[in-house]
């Protein structure tokens, strides 16, 4: 385990970089003892300054829950980091890719709650029964560690690489529809780059939100009603640069379109 003065020195770290726009040497080269829960104190540090400094958390981001992401990482389990409210744009936006490093898309699910959802034993039908709704979404990526050589501690720790997200208008209940079955056509100007089904993410989308409620249980927390939940990629992520134009295409959920300016 990391020293705590080590912790709060890495999560200055880090938020001097997220301020700058910049990148830092991998904290697994630097402190090879490093351990996962090393890095979500990290995060811990970090989330509970932003939030001392004003900011509203509106939910959390489940990240390397598919194949095609584990694969594209070389990192083999999930992790989670916190979105913040000014990180929540709509279909149609224009994003300012300054605001980000090493920017990437990717294509998900997102779940709202309607009740809270509490581990140690949430199944996927518990999951399923405290959902409100689900509605398409886009991740914007944004990493400030290296990323040659990285390792889940060094994600974590970079708040799972989450930037931002932009969700669709279309929202359907659990019952409403087969979430396993949701496509994703995703295109950079005008060019399919990326496909997947939503059945990627762990056979299917809200499973990772029963692996979350599990996950938190052992931090002794809980997911809370009126939290957003994004539920990881079913593509691999996708590059982008200012003046791109990105265009995702759900099926029956529609389309979500967003420029990088």
């Amino acid at each position: 385990m990391l020293h705590p003065d080590d912790i709060a020195a890495i999560a200055a770290e880090l938020a001097e970089a997220d301020r700058t726009h910049s990148v830092i040497p991998r904290i697994t080269a630097r402190y090879p003892d490093a351990t996962v829960e090393d890095s979500y104190a990290i995060q811990g540090v970090w989330r509970d300054q932003n939030i001392a400094a004003g900011r509203t958390l509106v939910g959390r981001k489940i990240g390397l829950t598919s194949k095609a992401m584990q694969q594209a990482t070389g990192i083999t389990e999930p992790d989670y980091g916190v979105m913040f409210d000014d990180t929540v744009y709509e279909s149609g936006a224009e994003i300012p890719v300054e605001k980000f490093s090493n920017v990437r898309i990717e294509v998900e699910l997102a779940f709202v709650l309607k009740t809270p959802l509490e581990g140690p034993d949430c199944t996927l039908d518990d999951a399923l029964a405290a959902i409100d709704y689900a509605v398409p979404a886009l991740e914007v990526l944004n990493s400030h560690i290296e990323l040659e050589g990285r390792t889940i501690v060094d994600t974590i720790s970079d708040n799972a690489a989450y930037g931002a997200m932009v969700l669709g208008d279309i929202h359907k209940r659990p019952d409403e529809i087969d979430l396993r079955w949701i496509p994703g056509v995703l295109s950079r100007n005008g060019e399919i780059e990326e496909t997947g089904v939503a059945a990627g993410v762990l056979g299917h989308p809200a499973t990772g939100v029963a692996w979350l409620a599990n996950k938190f249980h052992q931090h002794g927390a809980r997911l809370e009603a009126g939290e957003i939940i994004l539920a990881g990629s079913f593509t691999r992520p996708m590059w982008v640069s200012r003046g791109d134009t990105v265009r995702c295409d759900y099926g029956p959920l529609g389309v979500i379109e967003c420029r990088f300016v």
